[in-house]
């Protein structure tokens, strides 16, 4: 974030959408629930999202599923990585330490 001065005394803020954390951690919870919703798409259409999500949390399911489609922020990582983005990269890794962190939760507690 990039502050300036106008000459008329008002501070313009620049933000780069480019490299930013937050950018990154909401690219790492959308990628994730995209894989979901994927898996779900092309294995379970013929039952509704409700019934294949209360199916795979009944059949403890849901936390292999997530494990699964986390792999996803690996990619985005090493892209973010790669294109020195390292702002947006940390972000891709506090959305996987969260997703991590509610996993060990369905895990254990569901």
């Amino acid at each position: 974030m990039q502050l300036q001065l106008l000459p008329s005394g008002i501070l313009n803020m620049k933000i780069n959408l480019k490299d930013n954390t937050v950018i990154g951690f909401l690219i790492g919870l959308l990628a994730p629930s995209i894989g979901i919703l994927g898996f779900y798409y092309f294995n379970f259409t013929s039952y509704e999202l409700n019934a294949f999500l209360d199916l795979s949390v009944k059949e403890k399911l849901l936390s292999p599923l997530l494990s699964l489609c986390c792999v996803i922020n690996l990619g985005i990582f090493y892209l973010y990585i790669h294109f020195d983005h390292l702002l947006s990269a940390r972000g891709v890794i506090l959305a996987t330490f969260l997703y991590g962190f509610i996993i060990v939760l369905l895990k254990f507690l569901l």
